[in-house]
């Protein structure tokens, strides 16, 4: 039973004309900036590719010398087919002998060398069609006890690193990138047993990482790994175990 002599709840007041219009400028915001962004990005590449590319053209076979307008995209187009000619010739014998018969050339230039071997290897390592990959994401206490940092399981470690493990503890080759940036980070050898594997894809530990813990994988029901999630979600009448 309520006290007569209680002052009721002040009923809950709407939010003024301000707060709203606020509200709905932040919403636009996070609407337009992803999509501004993107095409601005898309953009600026193209108009760097074209001004690489097309003064390496010849004026005579350029297209605004036909049509009167200066197309955005074109040394983008001759700059694809290109590296796929080149691609092709490269895959043949003759390519392959001329590619030797450069870097033979390049390994003998003291300066150029070192740079040409970086640049190869990096190269290789990002666009090289192969399976190597990181295989799962994973926790391990970094950068000391008792603080956890979220990395990329790459192998395990090999060679000398393997050989000379203290104790002969099995070791996995562990990436650690930075926030917001992933791109960077650091090499660590982990033994196997300190090492938490998660059940997050690679995708989702990226999202974590490159937002700064604002974007949770597994936010409904963060217990449900999310490979039963994807399950579930294909077979809706079997129910979810969260363990």
């Amino acid at each position: 039973m309520t006290d007569p002599f209680e002052d009721p709840l002040p009923p809950a007041s709407r939010p003024g004309l301000l707060a709203r219009l606020r509200s709905s400028f932040l919403t636009g915001i996070v609407v337009i900036l992803p999509v501004a962004l993107t095409i601005w990005l898309i953009l600026s590449l193209v108009g760097w590719v074209d001004s690489v590319v097309l003064p390496l053209v010849p004026a005579q076979i350029q297209p605004d010398k036909y049509i009167g307008l200066n197309l955005r995209g074109v040394g983008l187009i001759i700059f694809l087919i290109f590296t796929i000619l080149v691609g092709w010739v490269a895959k043949g014998l003759i390519g392959r002998s001329l590619i030797r018969f450069a870097e033979s050339l390049v390994e003998r230039m003291p300066v150029v060398r070192s740079i040409y071997s970086g640049v190869k290897q990096i190269a290789e390592t990002i666009f090289a069609q192969s399976d190597r990959n990181f295989e799962k994401a994973c926790l391990i206490e970094y950068p000391r006890r008792g603080m956890w940092g979220i990395g990329f399981i790459s192998t395990q470690a090999k060679g000398e690193i393997k050989a000379r493990a203290p104790g002969g503890a099995e070791m996995l080759t562990i990436f650690l990138p930075t926030t917001p940036n992933p791109t960077s980070g650091f090499l660590l050898f982990v033994p196997k047993e300190d090492v938490i594997e998660l059940d997050m894809s690679l995708e989702d530990a990226a999202k974590l990482i490159i937002s700064a813990g604002l974007v949770y994988p597994n936010a409904k029901d963060p217990r449900v790994p999310a490979r039963k999630r994807v399950a579930a979600k294909n077979n809706p009448q079997e129910p979810v175990d969260p363990k």
